[in-house]
């Protein structure tokens, strides 16, 4: 579980979010949605340690992270940003490998155990057949799938990903957000991404954050369909968001 407590986030003068509170839970997928500027990678990289709130706390587990040794959030928290890897020579099997980097000794030699964690995570993102593969050879699917096992490996309990759905077409975004709802639900991992894609994000995950500056509104995903400010930061009053959705699960059967 990770939690805001009385966060206040900006840059410099420019307030995003202010005094704002929320808790995400494990076991649950979580989106992050807001209009374009709202503060969502901000509010990722204050969540996963990265830089520091204006004001207020985050705390996984209980814990404030600004308490925690580097090490010990790597073990806690780990952040897919929106980067793009793509080194030559860099094969899928030591980019995954990175993410043991917090459990390794002093000079980063793997165990049998480590390795073991690294080729799990290859294949429950379903990539293993191109664990040899170089990252500059793969498409942004493959290597968004690559970045997520990576993030696995790293066993956090809390995975937060900005923008993983970007560059990727209707069918793998699909796809990719429901692999992130299955970790969330069958590993009891918190995982928190932030998208722009509405339907996705309504139809899959289990609460969703709205960034609504400089308030932040965090509530199960049938709540938020009903919400006003919903229709408001996404100017959708007078559309039927029901019929959509149920649109899109129609599409979704035939992929």
């Amino acid at each position: 579980m990770i939690e805001l407590d009385d966060i206040t986030i900006g840059h410099g003068r420019d307030i995003l979010l202010r005094g704002v509170s929320c808790r995400i839970e494990a076991g649950k997928a979580t989106a992050l949605l807001g209009r374009n500027g709202a503060g969502k990678s901000t509010l990722l990289r204050v969540m996963s340690g990265m830089a520091k709130p204006i004001a207020g706390r985050v705390s996984v587990d209980g814990r404030d992270i600004s308490a925690m040794r580097p090490r010990e959030l790597a073990r806690a928290v780990s952040l897919v940003t929106t980067e793009r890897v793509r080194t030559p020579n860099l094969c899928c099997r030591d980019v995954v490998a990175f993410g043991r980097a917090p459990y390794t000794n002093w000079v980063g030699r793997m165990s049998d155990d480590d390795y073991a964690i690294v080729e799990q995570s290859l294949a429950l993102v379903g990539m293993s057949a191109y664990a040899r593969r170089t990252m500059d050879t793969m498409s942004d699917g493959e290597c968004q799938r690559i970045m997520i096992a990576r993030a696995l490996a790293q066993d956090t309990r809390v995975i937060m990903l900005d923008e993983p759905t970007s560059f990727l077409d209707l069918p793998n975004r699909y796809e990719l957000v429901s692999l992130l709802a299955s970790t969330a639900h069958e590993r009891g991992k918190a995982v928190l991404f932030s998208t722009h894609e509405l339907d996705i994000a309504l139809s899959l995950c289990d609460t969703v954050m709205l960034i609504d500056n400089p308030s932040l509104l965090c509530l199960p995903t049938r709540e938020m369909l009903a919400e006003p400010r919903l229709a408001r930061v996404f100017d959708t009053r007078g559309f039927d968001m029901g019929a959509y959705l149920r649109a899109f699960a129609e599409r979704r059967r035939r992929w």
